[in-house]
């Protein structure tokens, strides 16, 4: 199959995925093939304990597959050793995750500001600010974590996502945790900011909503991706 590169953002084909267990193995994915095009928002539905979460972090070169291929951001995560593939995310590829992963030491600003300074971004306090004000929370960028409501904290996690400006991102149930309310905004917030980024938005959902909005919904189902129509 010929892929452009610059097209498509993530590729898996034939990914399958077991794990050994007191039981024997347990097939999590079987054979799936999947592209995600530059730009483009993907929903993952399915149920739970399907592999949704597992086919992200596959996608997202957090986790090995057992067999098949992943590409990211056109480069084969099977010749990358750990390092390699933190190397390929580093500016590359953001993530939110359901329950916010903000370091708690860290006021708002600087967990924005913290992917920017690993990977050496030359303006990165600008770009720290400008993601925290496009999410609207500059009044609040000294407050720590503990400090801020759900809601606002998805949106630091968004913001710290977002500021370099990723090739693509990779969110697990980034409206999970909220109440309905704060999860519309947040749908609106990460479905703006994926339109005036240009990256593309890859995200595991059980909220109808937020799948709705999306250019595909697909369903997991026995291991494998099936289009909802």
């Amino acid at each position: 199959m010929t892929v452009n590169p610059v097209a498509v953002v993530a590729r898996a084909q034939g990914l399958g995925k077991h794990v050994t267990g007191p039981s024997g193995t347990l097939t999590i994915l079987e054979g799936l093939d999947l592209q995600v095009q530059a730009g483009e928002a993907v929903a993952i539905l399915g149920a739970s304990g399907s592999g949704k979460s597992t086919l992200l972090g596959l996608l997202a070169g957090l986790d090995s597959a057992s067999f098949g291929e992943v590409w990211l951001c056109g480069q084969p995560l099977t010749d990358l050793n750990e390092d390699g593939r933190a190397e390929l995310r580093a500016g590359r590829v953001g993530f939110v995750f359901q329950s916010f992963q903000l370091l708690p030491t860290l006021t708002a600003l600087e967990n924005v500001l913290l992917p920017l300074e690993l990977t050496g971004n030359a303006d990165a306090a600008s770009r720290a600010d400008e993601a925290l004000g496009r999410v609207g929370l500059t009044p609040r960028a000294g407050h720590y974590p503990r400090q801020l409501s759900g809601g606002e904290q998805q949106r630091v996690a968004i913001a710290r996502a977002y500021a370099p400006r990723p090739a693509v991102l990779f969110a697990d149930e980034p409206t999970g945790n909220l109440d309905q309310a704060t999860g519309e905004q947040i749908i609106d917030l990460l479905l703006d900011l994926r339109t005036e980024s240009g990256a593309a938005l890859v995200l595991v959902t059980h909220d109808p909503r937020l799948a709705e909005r999306c250019d595909r919904r697909l369903r997991m189902h026995d291991g494998a991706l099936e289009a909802i129509q």
